[in-house]
Protein backbone atom coordinates (compact mmCIF):
# COMPACT_ATOMS: atom_id res chain seq x y z
CA UNK A 1 0.00 0.00 0.00
CA UNK A 2 1.46 3.61 -0.87
CA UNK A 3 2.05 5.16 2.65
CA UNK A 4 1.07 8.65 0.80
CA UNK A 5 -2.27 8.01 -0.24
CA UNK A 6 -2.82 6.19 3.55
CA UNK A 7 -2.00 9.89 4.54
CA UNK A 8 -4.19 11.69 2.23
CA UNK A 9 -7.00 9.38 3.02
CA UNK A 10 -6.57 10.34 6.89
CA UNK A 11 -6.68 13.85 5.88
CA UNK A 12 -10.21 13.53 3.93
CA UNK A 13 -8.06 14.82 0.62
CA UNK A 14 -8.83 11.70 -0.70
CA UNK A 15 -11.94 9.78 -0.95
CA UNK A 16 -14.80 7.68 -2.31
CA UNK A 17 -17.99 9.83 -3.57
CA UNK A 18 -20.60 9.54 -5.34
CA UNK A 19 -19.83 8.40 -9.02
CA UNK A 20 -20.91 11.59 -10.79
CA UNK A 21 -20.91 11.75 -14.83
CA UNK A 22 -22.34 15.34 -14.75
CA UNK A 23 -19.24 16.40 -13.39
CA UNK A 24 -17.11 14.47 -15.58
CA UNK A 25 -17.76 16.37 -18.46
CA UNK A 26 -17.95 19.31 -16.55
CA UNK A 27 -14.05 18.75 -15.74
CA UNK A 28 -13.31 17.90 -19.37
CA UNK A 29 -15.04 21.08 -20.76
CA UNK A 30 -12.61 22.94 -17.81
CA UNK A 31 -9.78 20.74 -19.67
CA UNK A 32 -10.72 22.08 -22.89
CA UNK A 33 -10.91 25.52 -21.92
CA UNK A 34 -7.83 25.47 -20.31
CA UNK A 35 -6.06 24.05 -23.46
CA UNK A 36 -8.09 26.76 -25.26
CA UNK A 37 -6.33 29.37 -23.16
CA UNK A 38 -3.09 27.98 -23.21
CA UNK A 39 -3.41 28.54 -27.48
CA UNK A 40 -4.21 32.04 -26.92
CA UNK A 41 -1.37 32.53 -24.52
CA UNK A 42 1.19 31.29 -27.06
CA UNK A 43 0.18 33.43 -29.30
CA UNK A 44 0.70 36.49 -27.78
CA UNK A 45 3.17 35.27 -26.21
CA UNK A 46 2.94 34.56 -22.75
CA UNK A 47 4.72 31.57 -22.48
CA UNK A 48 4.98 30.95 -18.78
CA UNK A 49 1.02 31.47 -18.27
CA UNK A 50 0.55 29.04 -21.33
CA UNK A 51 2.57 26.21 -19.41
CA UNK A 52 0.72 26.44 -16.62
CA UNK A 53 -2.86 26.43 -18.34
CA UNK A 54 -1.28 23.22 -20.07
CA UNK A 55 -0.58 21.33 -17.31
CA UNK A 56 -3.88 22.50 -16.05
CA UNK A 57 -5.87 20.65 -19.16
CA UNK A 58 -4.07 17.91 -18.29
CA UNK A 59 -5.27 17.36 -14.11
CA UNK A 60 -8.91 18.96 -15.18
CA UNK A 61 -9.22 15.99 -17.53
CA UNK A 62 -7.65 13.56 -14.52
CA UNK A 63 -10.17 14.84 -12.28
CA UNK A 64 -12.67 13.98 -14.70
CA UNK A 65 -11.69 10.62 -14.60
CA UNK A 66 -12.05 10.72 -10.94
CA UNK A 67 -15.63 11.89 -11.04
CA UNK A 68 -16.76 9.49 -13.42
CA UNK A 69 -15.27 6.65 -10.79
CA UNK A 70 -16.35 8.51 -7.88
CA UNK A 71 -12.94 9.41 -6.95
CA UNK A 72 -12.40 12.62 -4.70
CA UNK A 73 -8.35 13.47 -4.60
CA UNK A 74 -7.30 17.42 -3.63
CA UNK A 75 -3.42 16.49 -3.82
CA UNK A 76 -1.86 17.18 -7.29
CA UNK A 77 0.93 14.64 -6.30
CA UNK A 78 -1.51 11.46 -5.31
CA UNK A 79 -3.79 12.07 -8.40
CA UNK A 80 -0.02 11.75 -10.38
CA UNK A 81 -0.04 8.72 -8.03
CA UNK A 82 -3.57 7.06 -8.14
CA UNK A 83 -3.01 7.43 -11.85
CA UNK A 84 -0.22 5.09 -12.01
CA UNK A 85 -0.31 2.79 -9.34
CA UNK A 86 -4.55 2.50 -9.24
CA UNK A 87 -5.40 3.20 -12.34
CA UNK A 88 -1.82 1.74 -14.16
CA UNK A 89 -1.58 4.26 -16.28
CA UNK A 90 2.51 4.73 -15.74
CA UNK A 91 3.42 6.49 -19.28
CA UNK A 92 0.21 9.31 -18.45
CA UNK A 93 1.29 9.33 -14.75
CA UNK A 94 4.96 9.98 -15.75
CA UNK A 95 3.45 12.86 -18.49
CA UNK A 96 1.69 14.75 -15.63
CA UNK A 97 4.48 14.73 -13.27
CA UNK A 98 6.68 16.17 -16.06
CA UNK A 99 4.03 19.01 -16.84
CA UNK A 100 3.61 19.90 -12.79
CA UNK A 101 7.17 20.62 -13.00
CA UNK A 102 7.03 22.44 -15.36
CA UNK A 103 3.82 23.88 -14.50
CA UNK A 104 5.68 24.75 -10.86
CA UNK A 105 8.65 26.19 -12.14
CA UNK A 106 6.85 28.80 -14.15
CA UNK A 107 4.70 29.71 -12.01
CA UNK A 108 6.96 30.22 -8.86
CA UNK A 109 10.36 30.50 -9.92
CA UNK A 110 11.95 33.25 -11.32
CA UNK A 111 15.80 33.79 -11.29
CA UNK A 112 18.32 35.45 -14.06
CA UNK A 113 20.11 31.98 -14.19
CA UNK A 114 16.47 30.09 -15.38
CA UNK A 115 16.27 29.53 -19.10
CA UNK A 116 13.51 31.78 -19.62
CA UNK A 117 9.85 29.96 -21.30
CA UNK A 118 10.15 29.92 -25.01
CA UNK A 119 8.47 29.17 -27.77
CA UNK A 120 9.27 26.03 -28.66
CA UNK A 121 9.14 24.51 -25.15
CA UNK A 122 5.55 25.87 -24.70
CA UNK A 123 4.31 24.37 -28.05
CA UNK A 124 5.68 21.17 -26.65
CA UNK A 125 4.07 21.12 -23.49
CA UNK A 126 1.10 21.98 -25.66
CA UNK A 127 1.28 19.25 -27.73
CA UNK A 128 2.23 16.76 -24.56
CA UNK A 129 -1.38 18.31 -23.39
CA UNK A 130 -2.99 17.14 -26.48
CA UNK A 131 -1.89 13.85 -26.15
CA UNK A 132 -2.15 13.04 -22.84
CA UNK A 133 -6.20 14.87 -23.14
CA UNK A 134 -6.82 11.96 -26.42
CA UNK A 135 -5.11 9.38 -24.54
CA UNK A 136 -7.01 9.76 -20.82
CA UNK A 137 -10.49 10.76 -22.61
CA UNK A 138 -10.19 7.49 -25.10
CA UNK A 139 -9.40 5.60 -21.09
CA UNK A 140 -12.36 7.71 -19.66
CA UNK A 141 -14.76 6.31 -22.40
CA UNK A 142 -13.68 3.02 -22.32
CA UNK A 143 -13.56 2.11 -18.53
CA UNK A 144 -16.46 -0.39 -17.57
CA UNK A 145 -18.21 -0.19 -14.46
CA UNK A 146 -16.81 -3.15 -13.26
CA UNK A 147 -13.03 -1.88 -13.66
CA UNK A 148 -14.38 1.05 -11.84
CA UNK A 149 -15.65 -0.67 -8.77
CA UNK A 150 -12.52 -2.61 -8.16
CA UNK A 151 -10.48 0.92 -8.17
CA UNK A 152 -13.18 2.37 -5.70
CA UNK A 153 -12.40 -0.97 -3.53
CA UNK A 154 -8.84 -0.80 -3.70
CA UNK A 155 -8.72 3.01 -2.55
CA UNK A 156 -11.18 2.03 -0.24
CA UNK A 157 -8.69 -0.60 1.32
CA UNK A 158 -6.23 1.83 1.88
Amino acid sequence: MNSFLVKLKMQKKLGIVEKSQEMCESYLLKSENCLKSAKILLKEPLYENSTIDSYYAMYNCVLALFFKCGIKCENHTGSIVILKEIFNLPQLAESLKDAKKSRIDSQYYISETKEEANQDTTEKAIKSSENFILQLKTFIGAIKTSEMEEIRKELESL
